[in-house]
């Protein structure tokens, strides 16, 4: 029934050679790896407006993020162009991290394969967060469904486990289910910022009033060097999940770099648009975050910006809920993204032998679904930590992004260096390399920990955090310190296995101990005759706790017991296991060349929930001698019928 189950929920197994055809075309490959990056347009502008207003600048110097934007989407642009040359220069995958280890050393190959893990597990929090609190933008307009803010974290959790089922069934089929709605988002955005910038240009006044009244009121706060360089670094949340595609360059179908490098380019020109045209429309309607502008008030107290947006574009009519729709499907999607890079680079550290090895494993339908499981429990922790609140995840995983992305162009940098090739690839990935590194440092430092009293404070359990960053840091040294103790862990593994001792072929010399209760029944005959077949000398022992019952036992081993000798073990404290383990130990002391065979008998229900009306001291014992040396452990189970 388990394996029926299974078959229903998740599809039938897929055989080896079906991976071919698993393989993703640009138009399916476009929502799988594009849509993290894309979805960002729905929180990029936003977080830099959100820094603007936690200083409490003046309305009218908002018109700053327009040139903030532009400067991030240059940074977009350069980091296109250098991912490009890696699925080049390196079409089996792996991304930042296969180039980092090969060109800088494996130290830095593992900090940005641990920086990459951290950032799409956290991608995977940020955007579902992200896509709930967007859906619950566009409830908010239906009083009766208020009550959803209060069980948002249930929402989220509910969404994870919606995206981890459908990746389970198989990498192109959740791609298949999420084509629709990311083309959906693709086409809703495009046609806001056309429509919206179009009634701009014709002088036309927002169709709904989205501009907080009296936005001057109270606020005096001036635009400093280091309140630009915040927002700057806040929108660069814009860049998360382009280096996506280069870690999954081996899903497209053949040829796969090109293939990759063809959705890597559409991915920028959408994502350098798109983002573009919600800062300016930003501006445009004079948009503030007023949720972090108490004097603000307004019906837009917990509105996303991208709803007042189309609410100032559109009304409240359909174009509006359908974009609302539409951006709340890409937010959860963008989780999808890492769900396809997450499995995929921890196998490659798998079989490089610096996580476990279960992770290298494909699943009957062909997906890795022992990293897709983890990476589903460790967003789900995030969530409930951070209580799915998007502003308080995001200032987290930026830092992850600029540490991957400075360490796979400094590996081409070193690349071309070596191989003597000083033309314009060379200048590219120096120039990409110097940029991002300038970003990460901007960004470690305004965001590793703020004591201004406007930054947001938010808790983990007792622990206050303002902005966090250095979460994130803590989290990528704790992982490159699990990689390190993990591979020498193998390496010594190797190392013992490989040595084969002399003499190695000489005959077992062991002691057959069967472990009987205080009844006699099928089940101890069974488990005697097999013990008699591994060894003439085989010993019963039972560990009494009753010695009223002695006797009665002693009669039945004398008609059933046969000429195996019976050994009774006083337990006056009735344990089985100090009685056992001592007479173990006395065993291995008589005889220390021996290897003992501990023999278990036990019998197996017809139900399932009958094991629970029986004892388990089987698994207890099993438990506790499975880590002694020079112990066997059988079990032998005698089934009951119906």
């Amino acid at each position: 029934m388990a394996f029926r189950l299974r078959r229903i929920l998740f599809g039938k197994p897929l055989r080896t050679e079906h991976a071919a055809h698993e393989r993703l075309s640009i138009p399916l490959a476009l929502p799988i790896f594009a849509s993290d990056a894309l979805s960002s347009v729905a929180y990029a502008t936003e977080a830099i407006l959100i820094q603007l207003a936690d200083a409490r600048v003046p309305h009218e110097l908002f018109g700053v993020s327009r040139w903030i934007s532009l400067g991030i989407v240059a940074l977009i642009l350069m980091v296109v162009i250098s991912y490009w040359q890696i699925i080049h220069a390196y079409p089996g995958g792996g991304g930042a991290y296969i180039v980092a280890r090969e060109n800088l050393g494996e130290i830095a190959g593992l900090i940005a394969a641990a920086s990459l893990l951290v950032d799409y597990v956290l991608t995977v929090a940020v955007s579902i967060a992200e896509g709930v609190a967007a859906a619950l933008s566009a409830l908010r307009q239906f009083p009766q469904l208020e009550t959803l803010e209060e069980h948002k974290v249930w929402l989220c959790i509910a969404m994870l486990l919606i995206i981890t089922f459908l990746n389970l069934r198989g990498v192109r089929e959740s791609g298949l289910w999420f084509a629709a709605p990311s083309y959906l988002f693709i086409f809703s955005m495009l046609g806001l910022i056309a429509w919206g910038v179009g009634r701009s240009a014709l002088g036309m006044k927002p169709v709904q009033a989205v501009a907080p009244p009296n936005p001057g009121i109270g606020l005096t706060g001036g635009l400093t060097l280091f309140l630009i360089l915040r927002a700057f670094s806040s929108g660069c949340s814009a860049l998360t999940g382009i280096e996506a595609v280069s870690n999954g360059v081996q899903a497209f179908r053949k040829p796969e770099a090109r293939n990759a490098a063809v959705t890597l380019v559409i991915l920028g020109a959408l994502l350098a648009v798109m983002f573009t045209g919600i800062t300016y429309l930003s501006n445009h309607y004079g948009i503030v975050p007023a949720e972090h502008l108490p004097d603000y008030g307004g019906e837009n107290t917990h509105e996303t910006v991208v709803s007042q947006i189309a609410r100032g574009t559109f009304g409240l009519s359909l174009p509006y809920y359908v974009i609302q729709a539409a951006t709340a499907l890409i937010l959860l999607l963008a989780a999808n993204t890492s769900f396809a890079g997450f499995p995929r680079l921890a196998s490659i550290l798998a079989e490089d032998g610096f996580l476990p090895r279960q992770l290298a494993n494909l699943g009957d339908r062909l997906a890795f679904n022992n990293g897709i499981l983890v990476l589903a429990l460790l967003a789900g922790l995030f969530l409930v930590s951070f209580g799915g609140e998007t502003h308080a995840l995001l200032p987290l995983y930026t830092v992850g992004v600029f540490i991957a992305f400075t360490l796979s162009q400094g590996g081409m940098v070193s690349r071309w260096w070596r191989q003597r090739q000083f033309g314009w690839r060379l200048i590219i990935n120096l120039i990409g390399c110097t940029i991002t590194g300038i970003v990460l440092v901007v960004v470690a430092s305004s965001k590793f920990w703020v004591t201004t009293p406007a930054a947001t404070l938010f808790r983990i359990g007792t622990l206050p955090v303002q902005e966090g960053a250095w979460i994130a840091l803590l989290l990528m040294s704790l992982l490159f310190l699990m990689f390190r103790g993990i591979h020498r862990h193998y390496q010594i593994f190797d190392q013992q296995m490989a040595v084969i001792p002399a003499g190695y072929d000489r005959p077992f010399k062991h002691t057959v101990i069967v472990l009987v209760p205080s009844r006699i029944h099928r089940g101890i005959v069974l488990a005697l005759n097999y013990a008699r077949s591994l060894s003439p000398d085989a010993l019963a022992v039972h560990i009494s706790f009753d010695p009223s019952r002695e006797q009665r036992l002693r009669d039945a081993w004398a008609a059933h017991g046969g000429d195996t000798p019976l050994l009774i073990l006083d337990s006056p404290y009735r344990t089985l296991i100090g009685p056992l383990l001592r007479y173990l130990d006395a065993a291995e002391n008589v005889r220390s060349d021996d290897i003992i065979t501990v023999i278990i008998p036990e019998f197996v229900p017809a139900r399932w929930w009958q094991h629970f009306l029986h004892n388990a001291s089987g698994w207890l014992i099993r438990l506790i001698l499975f880590y002694r040396r020079d112990i066997v452990l059988a079990s032998v189970r005698y089934y009951l019928d119906e």
